[in-house]
């Protein structure tokens, strides 16, 4: 990772910790603290160099959101999806991102995979209709990238394996309409919330297919592995709270109890915690940081095991993030009744940490997949390629 990256991520710090409060009732990230993020690369760190960004391996760029996540898990999820977003810039051309978003270019976006809007063929392009939701950092993006439904006069588009098309779509924010409907118990700051457009046409060098060859050779942009580089961050962001709830939990430890003269940290329950805690999220760091290397060793190499490799990055994915949420399970209980109060900062990683781990990126029906891929048994459980 490039030093300068480091370090802006950890001047970025002490920003984001003095807005906690303000990130968590405002249900967005401050204007000035998510410009200063994409200032520095935080919130595109997948971008290509030639358009301005930082082009980060995946693991590099893990240990950058893990380092936003164990202060604050919004600021981290803003910064994994806007990471995953931004991404797109990859499948269109300069010229058309620089259409988009100026020259030089000043990349910031959000988007869905989700298709919950149609693309009209007409001339040149396509007629979009929609509204989309969880659309993380929408706030602080200049445009959206959302995936639609190909139509034309008679019906849905099909492709060469008789299924209905689907694709993504560059549009900016400004030509739609946005939606508050982010109110949440956790992840408050990442303004997930809902956009629409009306028939608003959009030309075709501004659209791709999920499936379709990038304009960059950067192995990064592999189309069979792009959604395993995004979802990587999603586990450093798990992992990061995890982190920051154990570094909390201890804190308290050396406080006094409204029960007991004796403190946390000098009970055998606590300790026991604390281990095994420690063991949890170490051993879940290491098997993500491990399954993922070695897919990115092979999409480095173009070898021939790179989706058995991507199994295995896809398994310790969600194994990072559940487990996550099994280590602030345990802080949360062992922390007792201080726990509940919202002036205790484990209550934020508890609701944010529960609320990360409903992503698709943390299910067990990833569990499911490994299970039959590993098995040699049919494929039945959703594979969201």
């Amino acid at each position: 990772m490039p030093d300068s990256l480091l370090d802006a991520t950890e001047k970025i710090i002490p920003m984001i910790r003095a807005n906690l409060d303000k990130i968590d009732s405002d249900c967005q990230l401050p204007s000035d603290l998510a410009k200063s993020m994409n200032d520095a690369g935080l919130l595109r760190l997948y971008v290509p160099k030639v358009l301005g960004g930082p082009e980060l391996d995946p693991l590099s760029a893990f240990r950058v959101v893990e380092t936003i996540g164990k202060v604050d898990g919004s600021a981290g999820w803003c910064s994994f999806n806007g990471t995953a977003l931004t991404a797109g810039v990859s499948r269109i051309t300069v010229e058309a991102a620089k259409e988009l978003f100026g020259d030089p270019p000043n990349i910031s976006a959000s988007g869905s995979a989700r298709p919950l809007g149609t693309a009209t063929v007409t001339d040149g392009g396509y007629m979009i209709n929609g509204r989309w939701d969880y659309l993380s950092g929408m706030d602080h993006s200049s445009c959206l990238f959302v995936t639609c439904n190909v139509v034309d006069g008679d019906g849905p588009v099909l492709g060469e394996d008789g299924r209905p098309m689907t694709r993504m779509v560059a549009v900016p924010l400004s030509s739609g309409e946005m939606h508050i409907t982010w109110l949440t118990m956790g992840m408050r700051g990442t303004a997930s919330n809902d956009a629409s457009f009306s028939d608003l046409f959009v030309p075709e060098s501004h659209t791709y297919q999920r499936t379709g060859a990038p304009y960059h050779d950067n192995p990064l942009y592999n189309p069979q592995t792009a959604i395993l580089c995004s979802w990587t961050l999603a586990a450093a962001n798990a992992l990061g709270m995890a982190r920051g709830a154990m570094e909390e939990f201890k804190r308290m430890a050396t406080q006094g109890s409204t029960n007991s003269p004796t403190l946390m940290r000098d009970r055998s329950t606590t300790q026991t915690t604390v281990g095994e805690c420690e063991a949890i999220i170490e051993a879940g760091r290491s098997y993500v940081l491990s399954a993922v290397g070695a897919m990115w060793e092979s999409q480095v190499g173009r070898k021939e095991d790179l989706m058995d490799k991507a199994v295995q990055a896809r398994l310790a994915i969600t194994h990072g993030i559940r487990q996550s949420v099994l280590v602030v399970d345990k802080l949360f209980y062992a922390a007792g009744t201080g726990a509940i109060h919202e002036s205790n900062t484990i209550e934020r990683y508890f609701r944010d940490l529960h609320v990360a781990g409903q992503h698709i990126s943390g299910i067990h029906s990833n569990y499911e997949y490994a299970g039959q891929v590993l098995m040699g048994a049919k494929i039945t459980a959703p594979t969201y390629a």
